[in-house]
């Protein structure tokens, strides 16, 4: 008796110390607020960048986070998306150091927090009649302010990016001056008086640079300009064509006095082909700085296309797909990881680049951003007009790596060694009068051009001009009552990094591009993507008999029609019955066929199903009984 009280008594204690152990443990991770992200693209940990943002916080950020949490009209996935949100916010909150705080509101209808939105900026999205969705921040330092109106879930991938900035756009609320000189409608264009009246309308500021507004301010930059203000810290130049020798003298002097500039190239604009219009093109669609390379050591054909079959683009055209080595998909393999901008992207899609050779210039360093593969080639391009196939089968591979995009960092020297060109058209300068001749006062003398670099300056050159446009970096999509811009490659990362790479803010460089946390099935994919194959080569095969069956039977009929008075043989109407019937047979086989795809298909995601529901318990149960057969034995044993 008293070995069984012994052991209850035992047994009791056990219990309670464990018990007392799990709290203590728990006390011990809430006060110390320890944590472990176990998701495989660390989809809740902040990024290097972002905490460098925080820790320079040295005033309090207020973040309001609205969202209709117990409006019932919630969809389930906004829901889970607004959580996904939440804790986000938390692990903001968590590191920073207490300059950050998150406060949550729901925007219920006639409420302060509803009031509290409106003054923030924040729509409601319609989902019927009666019910609005809430679902944005506003995030507020001082004075400053910065509003998220919606938090698209097609946005995921950039919610960290979105976060950051808003942070620090208003924790630094001088914003720096970006430059855009271009040939494309970049930054808008005002239709004119005739166009209007023929009901053509604006063009509006290409995405990426209204993204760039919300923490800079963007000034427009001639291309006949002879001076960069010096206010401009870094100056974007979008397919230059056209450029004045002084716009380029202006941009020389601009860099050695250590600024900074993202220069976009291209031997053949896809976006200028399309926008010039019937009387465009007259000087060719292709842009370079000839003056500026060739003083750093770089040359850059504006007559080459790069072909690079390992990275080319599947492309509808007509009725066909075709593989157009001239359309690059850049993958990985070609983008230099190790470099900060690199590692901000996975992809990029360029249409119809060129390529930088040459060596820098003494006091210049070359950092290759993005480069081709082996099998690349340069063709002419003008072949472009003669369609993939004919650039497939003229192009050569040079076994060459070529860059795409570099970056040339240093002490530039000048290119306009006797100072500044004289504009084409004006006359020579007078020459100085006789001595002892009356002469009128002298002009106030100018001052001397530069020759080298004040300062360290950089320039990130890309050959391709046309991927930050809006329709090669993604689409638009309606959300709601939203419209929402959703990146389906790389170039909208690629452009607004080098810009705030060199405009000073790289801590948000390294947050532009988180993973999903939408986590497809793999391996489920991939055994579906097998059993369609098993049939798919069966559905071919019948519906091409199907087609032509059709075809000669519209044949026969076609040729009843056009002359009536002409009456068929036995033979014909036979011929067209033994089509009918076939028609029908292979219409039958083809259902039956995708019938039983499906029904494979559906069959395979059952037994996942279960797998994943009974597989588990299964498991466990067995390692119980397994666990006590092995101690029953062992006690036996004793």
């Amino acid at each position: 008796m008293k070995g069984k009280f012994d052991t209850l008594l035992y047994s009791v204690v056990g219990v309670i110390a464990i018990l007392v152990i799990i709290v203590g443990i728990n006390l011990l991770g809430g006060l110390f607020k320890v944590r472990s992200d176990l998701t495989e693209n660390r989809l809740y940990t902040l990024s290097n960048g972002t905490k460098k943002i925080l820790n320079k916080l040295d005033t309090e950020v207020v973040i309001r986070f609205y969202f209709s949490k117990d409006n019932a009209s919630v969809p389930v996935p906004l829901r889970t998306y607004a959580q996904e949100v939440q804790d986000l916010l938390e692990e903001y909150q968590q590191f920073g150091h207490g300059k950050i705080k998150v406060v949550k509101l729901d925007p219920k209808p006639d409420s302060d927090a509803e009031d509290s939105a409106n003054l923030d900026g924040i729509e409601g999205q319609d989902v019927n009649l009666t019910d609005k969705v809430y679902l944005g921040i506003a995030v507020s330092c001082l004075d400053a302010k910065t509003t998220i109106p919606y938090l698209s879930p097609d946005r995921e991938t950039l919610l960290e990016y979105d976060l950051s900035r808003a942070i620090s756009s208003v924790a630094n609320p001088k914003k720096a001056v970006i430059g855009v000189m271009s040939a494309l409608p970049v930054t808008g264009r005002e239709a004119p008086p005739m166009m209007m009246q023929q009901r053509q309308q604006s063009t509006q500021p290409w995405i990426f640079l209204s993204e760039l507004r919300q923490n800079y301010v963007v000034h427009d930059v001639p291309m006949t300009t002879d001076k960069i203000d010096d206010d401009v810290s870094v100056l974007l130049v979008v397919h230059p064509q056209g450029i004045t020798d002084q716009a380029q003298f202006a941009i020389d002097q601009f860099l050695l006095r250590g600024g900074k500039m993202v220069a976009l190239l291209d031997p053949f604009s896809f976006v200028e082909a399309q926008t010039a219009g019937p009387y465009g093109g007259a000087a060719g669609y292709d842009s370079t700085l000839d003056k500026l390379l060739p003083a750093w050591g770089i040359q850059f054909s504006a007559t080459k296309v790069l072909a690079d079959p390992a990275f080319a683009t599947q492309v509808q055209r007509e009725s066909a797909v075709q593989s157009d080595p001239t359309i690059l998909s850049v993958t990985s393999d070609g983008i230099n990881r190790q470099d900060a901008l690199g590692a901000a992207i996975n992809d990029l899609l360029l249409p119809f680049a060129g390529v930088f050779t040459g060596k820098p210039a003494d006091g210049l360093k070359e950092d290759v951003l993005v480069k081709s593969s082996t099998q690349a080639g340069l063709v002419d391009a003008a072949m472009l007009q003669a369609g993939a196939d004919a650039v497939r089968k003229g192009l050569k591979s040079d076994n060459i790596s070529y860059p795409i995009a570099i970056r040339l960092s240093g002490k530039f020297k000048t290119a306009f060694p006797n100072g500044k060109p004289v504009p084409k058209g004006s006359p020579e300068p007078s020459p100085s009068p006789e001595s002892g001749a009356a002469s009128s006062p002298s002009p106030t003398p100018k001052s001397e051009s530069l020759k080298e670099g004040q300062s360290a300056g950089v320039v990130i050159l890309v050959g391709d001009a046309d991927f930050p446009y809006d329709a090669i970096a993604g689409r638009t999509q309606q959300v709601l009552t939203q419209t929402v811009f959703v990146p389906s490659n790389g170039n909208l990362n690629f452009i607004q990094s080098c810009v705030e790479q060199l405009a000073g803010d790289s801590d948000l460089i390294g947050i532009r591009s988180r993973s999903s946390g939408n986590r497809p099935f793999v391996v489920v994919n991939k055994m579906e993507a097998a059993a369609e194959e098993k049939y798919q080569s069966k559905i071919d095969q019948l519906e091409d008999s199907l087609n032509q069956t059709r075809q000669k039977l519209a044949s026969l009929q076609t040729g009843k029609q056009s002359d009536q008075r002409t009456l068929l043989s036995p033979e014909q109407q036979a011929e067209i019955k033994k089509f009918q019937e076939n028609e029908a047979a292979v219409s039958q086989e083809l259902k039956q066929v995708r019938k039983n795809l499906r029904q494979e298909i559906d069959s395979l995601q059952n037994d996942v199903k279960w797998i994943d529901i009974a597989g588990m318990p299964l498991l466990v149960t067995l390692i119980g009984l397994t666990l006590a057969f092995v101690k029953r034995n062992q006690r036996a044993a004793r």
